[in-house]
């Protein structure tokens, strides 16, 4: 398998239908090693199914990776998320040291790297990793808006 940025976010989007299956916001997160080319860990949204408001799948795969690696700076690593991270998700990110952060759908309401408080271009932020968006953007936002209509179905 060709691991280009559409095949690892298509992997983070089957996270994020795992997630969905479990009555999660359907996010779904990877770490990638570039120079190994290896996915380093994957995660879903599970802050419901944890009962832990920080159970975003930025931060679940953030904290499966530094387990694995031993260390909790991921420098140079990848994040791939199906959505646009938000200001706790980049907190954690500018921390850990992740190179570069790819994301699908933009989250003009919560998001904090291109919306909101643009996270990166702030002088207190201490590390600031490359960004690409908008990859599978049109398949990571209508996973969303399903789950969401779904819900309000139901109501």
């Amino acid at each position: 398998m060709d691991l280009d940025d559409d095949s690892l976010m298509r992997m983070a989007l089957e996270a994020a239908r795992e997630a969905a299956l479990a009555n999660e916001v359907p996010i779904g997160a990877l770490i990638f090693d570039p120079s190994s080319k290896t996915v380093v860990s994957v995660a879903n949204n599970a802050p419901i199914s944890r009962h832990d408001p920080t159970g975003h799948a930025e931060i679940l795969a953030l904290r499966m990776a530094a387990e694995h690696l031993s260390n909790y700076r991921l420098t140079d690593l990848w994040l791939y998320v199906t959505l646009e991270p938000c200001a706790m998700c980049a907190g954690a990110i500018s921390h850990a040291r992740i190179g570069r952060v790819i994301y699908g759908a933009s989250d003009p309401k919560g998001g904090a790297i291109d919306h909101g408080p643009r996270f990166f271009d702030q002088p207190t932020c201490h590390w600031r990793p490359k960004v690409t968006s908008g990859i599978l953007a049109d398949d990571c936002g209508q996973l969303l808006k399903t789950f969401f209509k779904a819900r309000r179905q139901k109501t």
